[in-house]
């Protein structure tokens, strides 16, 4: 157990589903590695209700007063994504480290800001949180049996997640929301710099369907394209994309890096949300005579199983399927106690600002593709 001078004082920015179904209770668990000092959120009400419930000393609707607080270490970034940059700038202009919920921004430009920022802040890190990269099911099973194919021959990226509130409803955090009292002034904020970033993207009249596109890849696909790169690499191409508001797909084609090939191969990415309550994200990959894929539930109810399959011929010539899980602890715990070994141990972080940029060069990789397919 650390001991009382290495706990990190917590900032938290955004007091919204992924704080008090999410991050709140794991900080709460961790509190021998964490304490909450300050919440904010542009709904009082929502602050609040989160400093009461979680007894955390002081709530505001003031960021500022988060990112410049002298009772904090490092900022949680939980706000919608269109505030990421701006606030995770402000915070290592203050002298913090931030954690940012996943996506890092919506553009490329604007992670290009949050780089710079970092390069200038005397050593503070910025961590991006991509959770699904820490299970311990991926670290440790899925990559050891994925270094065994010689030869990928095909993969497989799937997320059809279903409706979130179908899960956190029943997830036992008792969530409350409030919008009644957030003003016009939060509101038309958020919307100028939701449409600067968009601009960023795509030029100053961005369609709706470039809109939903860009959103959606920053919310649920953000979590599979990220996963898929550190598992097989950055793809060479975008062959082609589907895009019908609310399900997504692509076709990447990849190369082979294990030194046995260096053959090409394709990887379909399949994803959206509908009214079904069934959580299925994946990763699958194939070989000659293996089969790997890793099994993720819903990460808002805990202590649910994420586990490894291996499908494979064995050296009886006979068909035989393994299962593997590594552990039962979530991956939001196993990614917060990562982040803790990074600011305190000195641990290197994986999901870095520069890492996360890599994302958005693959996002500009399938605009690009819907642009140029004439949808």
């Amino acid at each position: 157990m650390a001991d009382e001078q290495k706990k990190l004082r917590v900032g938290i920015v955004g007091a919204g589903e992924v704080a008090q179904v999410i991050h709140l209770p794991v900080l709460s668990l961790l509190a021998h590695l964490y304490s909450v000092s300050i919440i904010c959120d542009i709904s009082k009400k929502n602050a609040d209700h989160c400093a009461w419930k979680f007894h955390i000393p002081e709530s505001t609707t003031n960021p500022i007063e988060v990112i410049t607080s002298a009772h904090v270490d490092v900022v949680f970034i939980l706000t919608s994504d269109d505030s990421h940059a701006d606030y995770t700038i402000a915070a290592l202009e203050a002298g913090k480290d931030v954690m940012i919920e996943k996506p890092i921004t919506l553009s490329r430009a604007a992670a290009q800001r949050i780089i710079d920022a970092e390069a200038k802040s005397g050593g503070k890190k910025v961590f991006v949180g991509y959770m699904r990269r820490y299970a311990a099911s991926f670290t440790n099973a899925f990559m050891r049996e994925l270094k065994t194919i010689p030869k990928i021959l095909y993969a497989r990226s799937r997320d059809f997640s279903g409706p979130n509130a179908s899960f956190v409803d029943q997830s036992g955090t008792f969530q409350v929301k409030n919008t009644s009292d957030i003003s016009p002034a939060a509101t038309s904020e958020r919307d100028q710099r939701l449409s600067a970033l968009l601009q960023e993207n795509f030029g100053p009249n961005p369609t709706q369907a470039q809109i939903d596109y860009c959103r959606f890849l920053g919310s649920l696909g953000s979590h599979d394209l990220s996963l898929m790169r550190e598992a097989l690499g950055f793809p060479e191409s975008v062959v082609g994309v589907s895009v019908n508001e609310p399900f997504y797909s692509a076709i990447f084609k990849m190369r082979n890096r294990s030194g046995a090939s260096d053959d090409a191969y394709f990887v379909t990415y399949e994803s959206g949300i509908d009214g079904v309550p069934e959580f299925d994200a994946h990763l699958a990959v194939y070989g000659e005579k293996k089969r790997v894929s890793i099994q993720y539930d819903s990460p808002y109810v805990k202590g649910l199983p994420i586990n490894v399959k291996v499908s494979e011929m064995n050296e009886f010539g006979e068909f035989q399927t393994r299962e593997m899980l590594s552990s039962y602890e979530d991956a939001y715990t196993a990614e917060m106690r990562e982040l803790w070994a990074c600011l305190v141990e000195g641990k290197e972080i994986k999901t870095t600002a520069t890492d996360a940029l890599n994302e958005l060069k693959l996002y500009d990789l399938m605009y690009e593709k819907y642009a140029a397919q004439g949808a």
